[in-house]
């Protein structure tokens, strides 16, 4: 904990590497506007606050140790991100006007953004490579120094997903036609499907 500002510089990279959570974050912002935007961007920031819990538990060793086991869930992570890109691609043109443009629930988007997190490995063997770095296992105050890095990560996530859905707010009326909500789509589809497949491509 005496690196602790090394570990905010480490997590904001981390954070800032576009991803399927950025993606996410962007997608709602175009969607939603900015402020639509934070349920997605808070069910992120919770499912990154309980994958580092559960890094820290038997799950992570399990993760680290059995290849069944990283394999099981980095398919369902590549399989939801399939289903994600597919599903965008099919779409019609996005539109900025268009009632179910409104539908999307706050709670429907926070747990979207959760469960980006929850189904991807890598972000697990981040927290179990990055925290051993910074508390030791058997510190009497490891219970309060883990969670201060936990919240730290979290605190940042948002705020560079913020800034991600900001800028991406301000092209939304370069995008406010047909031609922009066919690009909407495609973009995010095909991006959703190279995540997917990279992931599906990763080893331990």
């Amino acid at each position: 904990m005496h690196h602790y500002l090394l570990f905010l510089l480490m997590a904001s990279l981390a954070i800032l590497t576009p991803g399927p959570g950025v993606l996410n974050s962007l997608g709602n912002a175009l969607r939603f506007g900015l402020r639509g935007s934070l349920p997605g961007i808070l069910g992120v920031a919770g499912g990154s606050f309980i994958v580092a819990a559960l890094s820290a538990t038997g799950l992570g060793l399990l993760l680290a140790t059995s290849a069944l086991a990283f394999t099981a869930l980095k398919w369902l992570g590549a399989g939801y991100l399939f289903y994600l890109g597919i599903k965008l691609l099919r779409a019609p043109a996005f539109r900025f006007d268009a009632p179910e443009a409104k539908r999307t629930g706050p709670w429907r988007q926070f747990a979207g953004g959760m469960l980006l997190q929850l189904s991807n490995p890598k972000s697990i063997f981040f927290f179990l490579a990055i925290f051993p770095q910074f508390i030791a296992a058997g510190s009497a105050h490891y219970t309060s120094d883990f969670l201060l890095l936990v919240s730290s990560y979290s605190a940042l996530l948002v705020l560079i997903h913020s800034a991600y859905a900001l800028l991406a707010h301000s092209l939304r009326r370069w995008l406010d036609n047909e031609r922009g909500g066919h690009l909407i789509n495609k973009a995010s589809g095909a991006s959703f499907l190279v995540f997917g497949s990279l992931l599906a491509a990763s080893n331990r």
